[in-house]
């Protein structure tokens, strides 16, 4: 069967710019326009059963143009960044690169299919803002506070012991020049505005 045929939304008007849009948002040159569709990706992906698409069909609808499904979709979100897709296919398309590229549009445009994940990511990077690396128990506390309270207690024993083997440490620790890395961070997003413009 033809893959335009069993796309969604395939009778709605296509994006023509989505995929440049798309490359655009990656921080390199992934490579998507040389995916062949082999499904090699989805078939190394330790997540890919919770996805509702597979990476080829989320590549499929972006070519396509069919941006709401692209941006609609979880599968950005339940991308580990392992890069094992990336080694194992024959392409070397960084399938984590467009992830992350699309997961920045459905951001922008508030159209996440969930906040956990993009709220995840927005207080990470706000602690390297303001830490300029991670606070690991901040990050864990300030996130299961807003999406899993009751989950909270039942981690407590796990970062106690992460604490006691010096894993993690109570008290953020700041880099030296991290004014420096700020205006790096601050200028790193301006371009991305101009690129999105």
């Amino acid at each position: 069967m033809d893959a335009v045929a069993v796309l969604p939304g395939a009778g709605s008007t296509p994006d023509k710019d989505f995929l440049g849009e798309v490359l655009r948002a990656s921080a390199t040159r992934p490579g998507i326009e040389a995916c062949i569709q082999c499904g090699t990706c989805a078939g190394s992906c330790p997540s890919a059963a919770a996805m509702d698409h597979t990476p080829r069909m989320l590549f499929a609808f972006v070519r396509a143009g069919l941006r709401n499904e692209v941006l609609r979709s979880n599968t950005p979100w339940m991308c580990l960044s392992c890069y094992f897709c990336t080694v194992r296919c024959p392409m070397s398309v960084r399938i984590p690169d467009v992830m992350y590229g699309i997961k920045s549009i459905a951001v922008r445009e508030g159209l996440a299919p969930e906040r956990t994940g993009s709220d995840f990511s927005s207080l990470f990077v706000s602690n390297i803002h303001r830490f300029g690396r991670s606070y690991e128990i901040g990050l864990v506390a300030r996130h299961y506070l807003r999406h899993y309270p009751l989950r909270l207690p039942g981690l407590a024993g796990m970062g106690l012991s992460m604490v006691s083997h010096s894993r993690m440490g109570f008290v953020p620790h700041h880099i030296k020049d991290v004014s420096g890395l700020r205006a790096i961070l601050d200028r790193a997003a301006e371009l991305e505005q101009e690129a999105a413009g």
